[in-house]
């Protein structure tokens, strides 16, 4: 079982660095961040293999937001070889996540 990767300002370059990588910057008290909580987990399993689908935690990695320029959670950033490539505020279904991974795959 495939689960998403947890991002910090220790791995978070290295991570992104190849292929494909959703990112999920989202905090605990985000109630649509917690509502698409198990969405996130979903699209780990599906794409695992194909796609590395990973969290930031902002209270924790403000640092990270302040670099992304995240104003508002949850923001969905995909990165492809390192790049920001789109990227998706608000909470939305899996369908939608899904589809703006495999355009980038």
């Amino acid at each position: 079982m495939a689960k998403y990767v947890e991002l910090t300002k220790n791995n978070f370059d290295a991570t992104v660095a190849n292929g494909v990588t959703m990112v999920d910057f989202w905090a605990p008290w985000c109630g649509p961040c917690r509502m698409i909580a198990p969405v996130v987990e979903e699209l780990a399993e599906d794409f695992d293999g194909r796609a590395t689908i990973a969290k930031v935690n902002t209270d924790e990695e403000q640092e990270l937001a302040v670099k992304y320029g995240i104003r508002s959670i949850p923001a969905i950033l995909f990165f492809k070889d390192g790049q920001v490539v789109d990227q998706m505020v608000g909470a939305a279904s899996k369908d939608a996540f899904a589809s703006k991974i495999n355009a980038i795959l």
